[in-house]
């Protein structure tokens, strides 16, 4: 099992004084979302799309706050939504959910449960031994999953010793999660408490174990 620590910039210390990084790391494997998982999003969806307007999205904590760093860092949250906003405004707006596989639908579900943003990334990937969180800068190259390049300038950003490779917006193509994954690095990025820290973890490894075979599942929290 590969463990990366988590290191932060100042900037970020800066804008989020209170964040928590809960970074997980096991050794799963990848498969084709279990009909079970699949029922617990559509039914987790359920419960969002009856219990949300579009304007209460953004007043959950962990949502409130992560658009706070953006401001704070001088990115326009509404132009680049955080992931966990992205979900959420998809359902409210009664589009559904897509499903890819096991290790990403897991991370869907806990980022919507939880309200945070979730960069999932696939170990073997990463360069070096510790990731750490900046702020993007301009001209920066960045490949968002599905997205092509994107403008992080302004962004939290997670870089290893090759460049960045996730944001609360969208993690990068060159980590991404794939079908033959078998080693997993998570970072939960708690701007604003929602979920517990603990809680997130757990259910996070329960999830884990559950879905995607992980046996031995190292949590361990930081702080700028």
């Amino acid at each position: 099992m590969k463990e990366v620590s988590i290191e932060f910039e100042p900037a970020i210390a800066a804008a989020a004084p209170g964040l928590v990084v809960v970074r997980i790391a096991a050794e799963v494997a990848n498969g084709p979302t279990d009909p079970e998982l699949r029922r617990a999003l559509e039914e987790l969806a359920e419960r969002v799309e009856g219990s949300y307007e579009l304007p209460d999205i953004n007043h959950r904590p962990g949502i409130a706050a992560t658009r706070a760093a953006y401001k704070a860092l001088g990115k326009e949250p509404n132009r680049y939504r955080p992931a966990q906003e992205q979900l959420m405004r998809r359902i409210v707006n009664g589009k559904g959910l897509y499903f890819i596989d096991n290790l990403v639908d897991v991370c869907n579900y806990v980022s919507i449960a939880s309200g945070y943003a979730i960069g999932a990334f696939d170990s073997d990937k990463i360069q070096g031994d510790r990731l750490v969180l900046g702020v993007g800068r301009a001209g920066e190259p960045y490949e968002g999953i599905g997205r092509g390049l994107i403008n992080i300038e302004g962004m939290p950003v997670y870089r290893d010793a090759a460049g960045g490779v996730g944001t609360p917006t969208s993690d990068n193509e060159r980590t991404k999660i794939i079908a033959d994954t078998r080693n997993l690095t998570v970072c939960v990025n708690i701007y604003g408490e929602e979920m517990p820290p603990a809680d997130v973890a757990r259910l996070y490894a329960d999830l884990l174990r559950r879905y995607c075979a992980a046996g031995e599942v190292a949590v361990e929290m930081f702080r700028p």
